[in-house]
């Protein structure tokens, strides 16, 4: 699944897409950040989507998170 500028998850990986405007997930992102487990693949823009994976990574995003829904349900179409 394309994330934006060149990023791909594979979408079997891919647990929740989330909205990062929230206290709860500037928390889950801080966490992460200080586990190592924060990915940022917005290329110096807004974060507009918070990527979950089954390895409990966190992806930074700029697309929103209706855009990655809908390449998500494409993805899983597609098999």
């Amino acid at each position: 699944m394309k994330i934006g500028f060149g990023s791909v998850v594979p979408w079997p990986r891919v647990v929740a897409i989330l909205n990062p405007k929230s206290a709860s997930m500037k928390r889950l992102r801080d966490e992460a950040q200080g586990a190592g487990r924060l990915i940022d693949s917005r290329s110096g823009r807004k974060c507009r989507a918070l990527v979950v994976t089954d390895s409990n990574h966190i992806i930074l995003s700029a697309n929103s998170v209706e855009m990655l829904k809908e390449r998500l349900a494409i993805a899983r179409e597609e098999g």
